[in-house]
């Protein structure tokens, strides 16, 4: 009687280990640099997954240190691991998780068009693929507005991005398209990585009223180099999100990257727990903008900001 009680109770153990470890996600996170907002995203990620699944899920979260060939690295790593979703934080981080596997579930997050990311030309706000995931983009459109209200005198718009992100070159298109329509000459400023920031961000200065920095990664992780730039210009800059205006802008129409994060750790959860067809799902944006601004240079610059905005703090 003792070895069967001892054989049933080693039964329930392995059925019950078994149970857990079925209902049990691996979910690896590949972030492509550090950086304020993509931290705030992957925390918020980590959050809303946590909130819905507990113990039930662990993260492999990894920095690729802005290299587009990490995060490649970082991807085949997490294939190798047999983890159950991927989520990619940054274009490049998406776009290495998309070129690795067509299995895994991924879900994308701080990824402005996805349409441009992944050279999907018939777009009809899903993928089609294993991917889906949350844009960053704010609205350019009052972007523009934003700048039209704080510089109406100002009359050349320089565009300062990296080359080598196809979202910002997207971003800079766009928003040039709703500027030149309010009668700014606009004239693109491009630096191929952060080696040439400085020298490129003076150009812009020499050639520009006003500056505009649309949602980039590189300049994100740079905005001390351009700030070095524009203070003794005396430039102000219009910035696509937070983290670079706080570094170097005076005022942004920017989106909360935790909150935006946590929408795609829903999202995982839909796709983990729910079954959900990630090829199928829209993909999702901000719900709120806030009109924000940095005081210190605002001050600094002699910008006089009207009501409704809010100081970054």
């Amino acid at each position: 009687m003792k070895k069967l009680i001892a054989m049933m109770l080693i039964l329930t153990l392995c059925i019950g280990t078994a149970a857990l470890a079925e209902g049990s996600y691996r979910v690896g996170v590949c972030q492509l640099v550090q950086h304020v907002a993509l931290d705030a995203a992957t925390q918020g990620f980590q959050d809303a997954l946590t909130a819905k699944l507990g113990d039930a899920v662990t993260f492999d979260v990894k920095n690729a240190s802005g290299d587009s060939n990490t995060c490649s690295t970082i991807v085949n790593g997490f294939i190798s691991d047999g983890v159950d979703l991927i989520m990619a934080n940054a274009t490049p981080a998406l776009q290495a998780a998309v070129a690795a596997t067509g299995d895994i579930p991924i879900l994308g997050t701080s990824v402005t068009d996805y349409a441009t990311a992944l050279d999907i030309d018939d777009w009809n706000g899903a993928t089609g693929m294993n991917v889906s995931g949350t844009s960053d983009l704010a609205p350019l459109e009052q972007q523009a507005e934003m700048l039209r209200e704080l510089f109406p005198d100002a009359k050349k718009v320089g565009l300062l991005y990296c080359s080598a992100e196809p979202n910002s070159k997207y971003q800079a298109d766009v928003i040039t398209g709703y500027l030149e329509a309010m009668g700014y000459a606009c004239t693109a400023y491009t630096f191929a990585d952060s080696n040439d920031v400085a020298s490129v961000a003076q150009n812009a200065c020499d050639g520009s009223d006003v500056l505009y920095i649309p949602t980039d990664n590189t300049a994100a992780s740079c905005t001390e180099a351009i700030r070095n730039v524009i203070e003794p210009a005396k430039m102000p800059v219009i910035a696509g999100e937070e983290g670079i205006c706080a570094g170097c802008g005076v005022a942004t129409l920017s989106i909360s990257y935790y909150d935006l994060g946590y929408a795609t750790g829903e999202m995982a959860y839909e796709v983990l727990a729910n079954g959900a067809d990630v090829a199928t799902m829209a993909v999702r944006f901000a719900p709120n903008v806030t009109k924000e601004y940095n005081a210190e240079l605002c001050e600094l610059l002699g910008v006089k900001i009207p009501e409704g905005y809010v100081a970054i703090q």
